[in-house]
């Protein structure tokens, strides 16, 4: 029993792994797409990356983080697909600068324009709020929110910390402002869920769900007693 209880869990981080890499690899494409052709088409064409980690279900931290009390994510689970997706997105990254030079002056470009500030901090955390209603329109049935989102945030220059991991990768460089990046796409998409969901109304549907239950074991066992 516990062997297989063990095998259990390796195959739920398996998946995990597999799939938040598979999300890297999906943002690397809109990221090489949005350096190798800049503005106005290649924020667009990045929407074609977000898309695919949504039709897929791949792991992507900056679509998870906000739906981490909603969906019940655990937090060692989180983490872990921030992980792969920051270390698979740089070694992404790495693989592009190899293939085509031509967009390493871009990335470095980029990567000496971020600074550590409460500027570059506002602006990860916008993007965090993007990114949540992005998802959460998505969930509802529309890729709308994916469209106009995802070229939202880069034309106003807010931060998502996975495209940015790659773009450091792309410039072989690092940068301290990327943990900043994460820590406000966490907190933006955590803001709206607070914010939007309808907590009171759930907590109190659970009460009354379960005040119903109980009801219920009282009525049986008072059945049960009257019975003997």
């Amino acid at each position: 029993m516990p062997r297989s209880k063990k095998i259990s869990q390796k195959q739920v981080y398996f998946d995990l792994i597999r799939k938040s890499v598979a999300a890297a690899l999906l943002i690397g494409l809109g990221d090489y797409v949005l350096l190798k052709l800049g503005q106005p088409l290649g924020p667009f064409l990045f929407s074609f990356g977000l898309l695919g980690v949504c039709v897929l279900g791949a792991n992507l931290f900056t679509g998870k983080c906000g739906f981490v009390i909603e969906d019940k994510i655990k937090p060692a689970h989180l983490s872990t697909i921030l992980f792969v997706n920051l270390l698979a997105g740089y070694l992404v990254g790495l693989l592009f600068s190899i293939c085509d030079a031509s967009i390493v002056a871009s990335a470095a470009e980029k990567v000496v324009s971020w600074d550590f500030s409460w500027s570059f901090f506002v602006r990860s955390i916008l993007c965090g709020v993007i990114m949540y209603l992005a998802v959460a329109i998505y969930r509802k049935g529309s890729k709308l929110g994916i469209l106009l989102g995802v070229p939202l945030f880069i034309f106003c220059g807010f931060q998502h910390c996975i495209a940015n991991v790659i773009t450091l990768g792309v410039a072989q460089s690092f940068s301290w402002t990327l943990f900043l990046c994460v820590a406000g796409n966490f907190i933006g998409s955590l803001a709206v869920w607070f914010f939007s969901a309808d907590i009171t109304l759930k907590k109190q549907v659970k009460h009354a769900k379960r005040y119903r239950q109980h009801n219920q074991t009282r009525k049986q066992r008072a059945t049960s007693h009257d019975n003997h």
